[in-house]
């Protein structure tokens, strides 16, 4: 008989978490204004709102942090993490950052300039805010297929060649900076870039003198799929695979918090000294010291031994067959999410679920709530409210996926837990021909109003 699958750890300390009611539910929903990020985390049952800085750490990290050195210029720790980011991804040049957002406001302070366009792969949302909160322009030149959920596609999160190509025929070089390439693309549903993929873009993008930027988040996940999807990778492993990945980009941003597996933290990796030279001084304005910015030791500490563990198979596979366990539950309810399951989380399609929803009253976000009445869990929108404004037009932009993101922390939660959200989501889609309103906005930020976004029923 063949053994079934188990996970490659076990659990040395548990955090109790707490049942509501569902007339506490909706007391504490009105309250926030109907937005999942204004709920207070001890109202929350299970809580899928993100995978940033919410995984389980392992015991060697925290055995690292105990290690930190906190001396301003110059700690050891700094250090560890330099050889880390050096060996694991190959870049000479790196500036430490608060966390992923940090590091796209130091970078893009140096390379973005006003009226510019960062073609890429579906920008997420602080990405896209930090490029036209400068006045430039995010072009999203993600492959057609990435918008049908229901089609199986191995790379959804691949860039369209050719109308890249299309694109930089028609602009100046001098107006594109960069390419922005998301690994793996969260916005069309944590959906991996191919070998191939990346490749291909690092060829163009030579041709025309432009450099590559890596969003890289999630990039071991990447590589998670690059090594069990794409011919030829099958043997390689996963750190293997990262180095080959990466020799494709000039610069990258890091949010530590999700494939590094930290609280906090994150950084700037750079291939050529000048542009490293020209960050420091904005790092050194907005974050701290180059040998800390904005990050203690301790946590640089645990950074440095995340990578190492985050890029290992084991680790992955645990953190991605969970992942794709929430997917197959939903597949046995009828449930339409974003296909195939994702590395980090389930993109739920909302759309589909609760079709009687206008989209001017947000049927993801609409979802969210539902499935948070119905048993206090917390996910979040990936749609129109988190698309924004149009900042020439001040109108909503509706997107062609409208998604509630269920973002999985790392080696947080059993599949009973996964067992307990399909069941959720099930009795929501049970009733969805009963969904006939949804919501609207009665307050917002002028950009990345969903964070703070506020709300009410629509009547």
């Amino acid at each position: 008989m063949e053994l079934p699958f188990a996970e490659s750890y076990k659990i040395k300390m548990v955090e109790p978490i707490r049942r509501s009611t569902r007339e506490e539910r909706e007391r504490w929903i009105k309250e926030a204004h109907y937005n999942l990020f204004n709920l207070k985390s001890e109202h929350v049952f299970i809580d899928l709102l993100t995978d940033s800085g919410t995984g389980a750490m392992s015991d060697r990290q925290w055995s690292a942090m105990m290690l930190g050195d906190e001396s301003y210029a110059g700690a050891s720790s700094y250090f560890k993490m330099k050889e880390a980011i050096y060996n694991i991804l190959g870049f000479p040049y790196f500036l430490p950052t608060h966390q992923g957002r940090a590091a796209e406001n130091v970078l893009f302070s140096v390379l973005i300039k006003e009226g510019d366009f960062i073609p890429g792969n579906s920008h997420f949302d602080t990405t896209k805010g930090h490029i036209e909160f400068r006045k430039a322009h995010a072009v999203d030149l993600t492959i057609d297929e990435a918008a049908n959920t229901q089609l199986e596609v191995p790379f959804k999160g691949n860039i369209d060649i050719n109308k890249l190509e299309r694109f930089l025929k028609e602009h100046p070089v001098s107006k594109v900076p960069f390419i922005c390439m998301t690994v793996t693309n969260n916005t069309a549903g944590g959906q991996p870039v191919s070998m191939e993929n990346l490749c291909g873009v690092s060829k163009l993008a030579k041709k025309y003198g432009i450099p590559v930027l890596f969003d890289s988040a999630r990039f071991a996940e990447n590589a998670y799929f690059i090594k069990m999807r794409e011919k030829g990778y099958a043997d390689k492993t996963i750190k293997e695979i990262v180095k080959e990945m990466y020799q494709y980009a000039d610069y990258m941003t890091m949010s530590s918090k999700k494939d590094a597996i930290v609280n906090m933290g994150g950084f700037i990796g750079f291939k050529d000294e000048e542009t490293f030279q020209k960050a420091t001084v904005f790092n050194i304005m907005y974050e701290g010291y180059v040998t800390y910015g904005g990050m203690s030791g301790r946590d640089m500490n645990a950074l440095a031994v995340g990578l190492d563990e985050g890029t290992e198979f084991d680790t992955l596979d645990n953190r991605i067959r969970q992942v794709a366990y929430l997917g197959q539950k939903l597949d046995e309810y009828g449930i339409p999410y974003q296909r195939p399951a994702g590395g980090h989380a389930i993109f739920v399609d909302a759309k589909r679920v609760l079709p009687n929803v206008p989209r001017e009253e947000f049927p993801a976000q609409t979802l969210g709530v539902e499935l948070y009445l119905e048993a206090g869990i917390r996910g979040v929108e990936i749609g129109a409210i988190l698309a924004d404004r149009d900042p020439e037009t001040r109108e909503n932009r509706y997107p062609e996926l409208e998604l509630l993101r269920l973002a999985i922390p790392r080696r947080t939660y059993t599949n009973n837990h996964m067992d307990v959200v399909a069941a959720a989501l099930k009795n929501v889609f049970d009733r969805r021909d009963s969904i006939t309103r949804g919501v609207v906005i009665t307050k917002e930020a002028p950009i990345l109003r969903h964070f703070t976004v506020e709300l009410e029923k629509a009547k």
